[in-house]
């Protein structure tokens, strides 16, 4: 029997905040709103979780770096599910973390916007993370993953991923 005073839904929510998103290091699942709910059934933790985008490739890393989070941390008892309804949407993501992905140099996405940029053809206006510069232009509407579109910056010249509004 998992000892309710160790082991309990804000104790699993403190572990699971140590697992990082592998596309983008410096967040993690809670930040990223890939972690969706945190709920013990009994003494079983369910760790329920939402991937960026369908067939996102970071999912099985993250899944197994949960378990691993969640063994080191003693728990023995839980599953990790994933579920797609609602997806999720990038308004998910908390402030800190878009705060998080400008200082890395990523444009965080915009809130409570979807790009339909890419249907229109006319790419939107991005503001630059290096020097905050909105003179910069689409190169690609994909980045380092397909979860970002690629900038570069006229201004400072330097290129940068976007998160794309989903």
């Amino acid at each position: 029997m998992v000892d309710p005073e160790m082991h309990n839904e804000t104790s699993a929510l403190e572990v699971l905040a140590a697992v990082h998103d592998p596309e983008i290091p410096v967040l993690n699942i809670v930040e990223m709103g890939i972690l969706r709910n945190v709920r013990m059934d009994g003494d079983r933790l369910i760790v329920t979780i939402t991937p960026t985008y369908s067939g996102c490739p970071a999912m099985e890393t993250i899944e197994a770096d949960i378990k691993t989070c969640l063994r080191k941390a003693g728990w023995s008892n839980f599953d990790v599910e994933t579920v797609i309804a609602p997806p999720w949407t990038t308004d998910w993501i908390t402030d800190e973390a878009c705060r998080k992905l400008l200082e890395y140099g990523i444009a965080p996405p915009e809130r409570g916007s979807l790009d339909k940029s890419g249907l229109t053809a006319s790419p939107k206006t991005v503001r630059c993370p290096q020097c905050k510069s909105e003179n910069t232009r689409l190169l690609s509407q994909f980045g380092s993953t397909a979860c970002k579109a690629l900038y570069k910056c006229n201004q400072c010249l330097e290129p940068f991923d976007y998160f794309k509004c989903i």
